[in-house]
């Protein structure tokens, strides 16, 4: 059984599977693990499959990662993941293991601490992806990490896989990495948003709830410069619920900042209860 980390606890060395549903919270945590790695003197690679390397570069960059810069430093590489999955004569997990091995050699001859890769494994959910290729590279990749200077996430949507398949992927991997959750049910997610810092909060919020809402926003508040409570994908949020974030802005010195990010109906539930007048929260649409 792997052991279950947030991405901040990676550490180099590290062969970690990352599963995952909402698409955005994996891009948070690609981005925190690239954006460490680049502060830590690492190469980075990242293999992209279901989004094009342009689009991914681009949410990156939003999420505050120097992508322009680390790139044209050669420090920063994002591919599409046919240099790594496809290359001449189809996939193979010898072929792929070499082309990393390749890599990791390349990047401490350049100088690097080591070389970090994130690999989106979607191609792996094509009919004409050979199962028994992904299966053997996971089950030796590991040993590509003996010597601390390789990490790598790898990348499962619980969407395209089957549950045994992701179930081999976490046992194939020495860690798994998900965003701290405060409270995770059918109807309600509260984690830890890393870039922008701050809180993701989804689905319905009600006074219920109020107890993981308080230990998140009590975090953010301890860690964070500037806060964002990131509620795109919250359906519903009650007065009391929205009474208890405007006090936890309201309580921010004036140079400090809450950000929300939210619809229009949730937005309108902060001004009923005066959020809006709150000089250091301010309230932005949904991306």
């Amino acid at each position: 059984m792997s052991d279950a980390v947030t991405v901040d606890a990676v550490e180099a060395g590290d062969h970690v599977c990352l599963t995952f549903s909402d698409p955005d919270e994996r891009l948070d945590l690609v981005a925190e693990f690239v954006a460490e790695g680049l502060g830590r003197g690492h190469k980075v690679l990242c293999f992209t499959d279901s989004i094009e390397p342009e689009r991914l570069g681009e949410e990156l960059t939003w999420r505050s990662v120097p992508v322009a810069q680390a790139a044209a430093d050669g420090q920063l590489t994002i591919t599409g993941g046919e240099r790594l999955w496809r290359p001449a004569g189809g996939m193979t997990a010898a072929a792929a293991l070499r082309t990393l091995a390749d890599e990791i050699e390349d990047a401490c001859h350049q100088g690097y601490a080591g070389l970090r890769v994130t690999a989106d494994m979607w191609w792996a959910t094509r009919p004409v992806a050979a199962a028994r290729e992904l299966l053997a590279f996971e089950a030796a990749a590991g040993d590509l990490c003996a010597d601390g200077r390789f990490t790598a996430i790898c990348q499962y949507d619980r969407e395209g896989f089957d549950p045994v398949t992701l179930a081999f992927a976490a046992e194939a991997h020495g860690k798994t990495v998900a965003a701290a959750a405060y409270h995770d049910d059918a109807l309600l997610r509260i984690c830890r948003q890393h870039r922008p810092p701050g809180v993701r909060i989804a689905g319905e919020l009600d006074y219920t709830r109020l107890e993981p809402l308080q230990l998140a926003l009590a975090e953010a508040l301890r860690l964070d410069t500037d806060i964002h409570i990131n509620m795109a994908k919250l359906r519903f949020i009650d007065v009391t619920a929205a009474t208890m974030i405007a006090k936890a802005a309201l309580s921010l010195p004036a140079d400090r900042r809450m950000i929300l990010i939210c619809a229009a109906d949730v937005a309108a539930t902060f001004e009923l209860v005066g959020g809006t007048e709150v000089g250091q929260l301010r309230v932005q649409p949904p991306r």
